[in-house]
């Protein structure tokens, strides 16, 4: 088991509490996603797996480890586990080149020779797709599709067992999504990387996932592998999100 979400509370001010009871399990090698509507807890449950928030109640365990508070989540768990996220034009430093950004999350690392360093940034940017000679570029110089793959190899670079993607293509238009799908294929075959994929576009789920879990206020209602989620749906929210996104048609 890689990751295990043990019944995890997390409230803020408001009517609904965002986290109510979730509880999942992730193994290496899976690709996992969370879908459901805005507001329903995807990207909270996302910030608690990284330390970004406590939970008030509940567990996290990573690797087979505890992570009692965000101060816990820090050193070696922060290089296994890496986030991109939805915004690729915010989520890049306009100051930094692209050499200096993937360096910069090398700070954790143990110390490396500016050749050995090279040689990671070459094998990352090669991953996404990217060629080597961007590095002395600056994030205005790229498009979307382009920050997004450099957002991507930043996460790559501490070589993470687990890489959360908080609505990684939601902002990009449909070509450009498709070519980022098919490179994250490509990338879980060449690499041991676990995928935990946040999304509310079903279409999307349905093309990169394993397992899916739906989220309904701050609840997972149903967790199931792709293919009986999509063909035989068990909850009516999962039921009225497939209708709405397919009209009915949910045969693989």
């Amino acid at each position: 088991m890689l990751l295990r979400v043990n019944d995890v509370y997390k409230t803020f001010p408001g009517p609904v509490a965002a986290l109510d009871g979730v509880s999942l399990d992730v193994h290496s090698g899976e690709h996992v996603s969370i879908v459901g509507e805005s507001g329903c807890g995807k990207t909270t449950l996302a910030r608690v797996i990284m330390g970004l928030v406590d939970p008030d109640e509940g567990s996290v365990i990573f690797n087979g480890h505890p992570l009692l508070t965000a101060h816990s989540r820090r050193g070696d768990f922060s290089r296994q586990v890496r986030m991109v996220f939805q915004d690729p034009f915010s989520s890049l430093d306009p100051r930094y080149s692209v050499r200096a950004i993937l360096k910069e999350a090398l700070r954790r690392e143990p110390k490396m020779t500016p050749g050995e360093d090279f040689l990671r940034m070459r094998k990352v940017l090669d991953l996404v797709r990217m060629p080597a000679d961007i590095l002395t570029r600056y994030p205005h110089e790229f498009s979307g599709g382009e920050r997004q793959r450099i957002a991507i190899a930043r996460a790559l670079m501490t070589s993470p067992k687990l890489l959360i993607l908080d609505e990684a293509v939601s902002s990009l238009d449909v070509l450009v999504q498709q070519e980022i799908l098919a490179m994250l294929e490509e990338l879980q075959q060449r690499m041991p990387v676990t995928y935990f994929f946040i999304s509310h576009n079903l279409r999307v789920v349905r093309r990169l996932s394993r397992k899916v879990a739906v989220m309904y206020q701050g609840r997972i209602v149903e967790y199931a592998d792709r293919d009986t989620l999509f063909n035989a749906p068990s909850h009516p929210y999962t039921q009225v999100l497939l209708k709405a996104a397919f009209n009915y048609e949910v045969s693989p």
